[in-house]
């Protein structure tokens, strides 16, 4: 099973694919989709879409976790996020990609073991699960706990054995 982790932001959108290998999970890629928080919200969403379709081009993941909207304390953030969160979907429904969604307090658990982790956390331990030597770029670190996220409850359900 091959799985891309998205943690979508309409400044920087991080993406992880993990692939598990028997009961092992394996690093194949990780990045940040970095844009210029200068540039119109249109020319943002824009340069996401295109770097996730290349991401999908080049890695082929079986199917694509993304980190679904948690309560944002100003709205014009969330509904900015919102927007990249749609980017994310569009890349991947144009792909034929199966999505599947789930919520950062369940993201956290999984990986960490409690659903109030912090970021360092989650690095620290996607480091590990992944067997990595230094820990990915924060955006990337929370991709690649999506992507180990949406593996471990596939494995729950007997999915993508």
């Amino acid at each position: 099973m091959l799985v891309l982790g998205i943690d979508p932001g309409s400044r920087r959108t991080g993406w992880g694919v993990v692939r598990l290998e028997g009961t092992r999970l394996h690093h194949a890629g990780a990045g940040t989709i970095a844009v210029p928080a200068k540039w119109p919200l249109a020319k943002r969403l824009h340069r996401i879409h295109q770097g996730l379709q290349q991401v999908i081009s080049e890695h082929r993941p079986e199917a694509v976790a993304v980190e679904e909207i948690f309560f944002a304390k100003y709205a014009g953030a969330a509904l900015k996020l919102g927007h990249a969160r749609g980017v994310a979907l569009l890349a991947a429904a144009e792909a034929g990609l199966e999505v599947h969604e789930y919520p950062p307090a369940i993201v956290k658990r999984t990986v960490v073991g409690r659903g109030a982790a912090d970021k360092t956390q989650v690095a620290r331990l996607v480091t590990a699960l992944l067997g990595l030597n230094a820990p990915p770029e924060e955006d990337a670190a929370d991709a690649l706990a999506v992507a180990i996220t949406h593996i471990q409850a596939s494995r729950s359900k007997g999915i993508g054995r």
